[in-house]
């Protein structure tokens, strides 16, 4: 599958100062590389979707506190400086999006390592913050090429129908995707899916992301409005439908990009299997149902306003915009992660039920 993807959504740059990221708020038009080299820059790349998908914040958020603790000027003189500094980095890039579950997973990696080597001089803590954020990101790989292999087996037939929301691919990842990763892979085996991609409103990521790397990648991709997915349905154009996850809770339901639940009402109706994918660090065992799951308020500007600018609401309009919504784990086929295929009633403490 790597031959499909030019490059990754994160990284960092040769001389391990800064993060090379895709300024993903001007696809499709530009694609155009950013380097961030201190924590205000990663907070404000992760808050405003320069970067984002679940997984790529935890990766930019791994890479940005190494970075950002590396760069600190002056540089931190005794123990107690350096475990204040490190701790107000974390808390600064743990707020900057609450949903996203890898957020924390990540930062929280981040910090055992750096308690395990507090102690140590200077050098040798960001040698090993270096190496736990490196790990963060090839973890990240090898869990969604597993997730690929294990969805990939419900892609069975030439040029099946499958509908996605909001981008989950390649870009929101550090490689392959999560619900686009089973595509890649049975693109590369030849089997042909017909993808149906949601706009994905108000910040139109199916439209500027999810086309934009399956086009770039040969997938047969079609781009539809996010009400005529039921339509779609109906007509027997639809297999499955996959979609990614910010956060799954204990019983199952799962957050997801606003509009992710209507999908999940309307596929049950049609008797579509409905699928969610994402790495295990995404499953949050200490949030016991979806009605826990904290959910972002974005700017009104995100619905009053079209992607270029344009207003198309009158001023004055009262906004309700959450960035995600929770869909019921028992609307859900299955919930697939690098360990396999959990079914429902979900039990995340048992082997995974094929």
């Amino acid at each position: 599958m790597d031959s499909l993807f030019k490059y990754d959504s994160v990284s960092l740059n040769a001389s391990k100062d800064g993060i090379v990221i895709l300024d993903q708020t001007l696809l499709p038009g530009k694609e155009e590389f950013i380097t961030l080299r201190d924590e205000y820059q990663v907070r404000d790349a992760i808050a405003s979707l320069k970067v984002r998908g679940a997984p790529a914040i935890g990766v930019a958020a791994a890479y940005g506190l190494y970075v950002a603790f590396r760069n600190l000027h002056p540089a931190p003189v005794s123990a107690e400086e350096s475990e204040r500094e490190f701790h107000r980095i974390k808390a600064m890039l743990l707020a900057s999006r609450p949903t996203a579950v890898n957020l924390a997973y990540a930062l929280k990696r981040m910090e055992q390592r750096f308690i395990s080597c507090r102690m140590h001089p200077r050098e040798l803590q960001l040698q090993s913050l270096l190496e736990e954020a490196e790990s963060v990101k090839t973890d990240d790989m090898d869990r969604c090429r597993a997730i690929a292999g294990h969805g990939a087996t419900l892609i069975f037939r030439h040029g099946m129908g499958i509908l996605t929301h909001c981008n989950a691919g390649h870009l929101a990842v550090s490689r392959y995707g999560t619900a686009l990763g089973p595509i890649y892979l049975a693109h590369k085996n030849g089997l042909s899916p017909k993808v149906y991609a949601d706009e994905t409103r108000p910040l139109l990521q199916g439209a500027r992301i999810t086309a934009f790397e399956l086009m770039n990648a040969g997938v047969d991709v079609t781009l539809i409005c996010d009400n005529m997915a039921a339509s779609l349905m109906a007509a027997g154009k639809i297999d499955m439908v996959m979609v990614g996850c910010d956060r799954v809770a204990a019983n199952g339901d799962t957050a997801n990009k606003i509009g992710t639940f209507t999908l999940a009402i309307a596929a049950r109706y049609h008797r579509i299997p409905f699928y969610v994918l994402g790495p295990e660090s995404t499953i949050d065992r200490d949030c016991p149902c979806g009605a826990d799951i904290p959910i972002e308020i974005r700017r009104d500007e995100e619905v009053t306003s079209l992607y270029s600018g344009q207003r198309t609401a009158p001023e004055g309009i009262k906004v309700y915009n959450p960035a995600f919504d929770v869909t019921p784990g028992e609307l859900i086929a299955g919930i697939i992660t690098e360990n396999g295929i959990y079914r429902y009633p979900y039990d995340f403490t048992k082997p995974k039920q094929q």
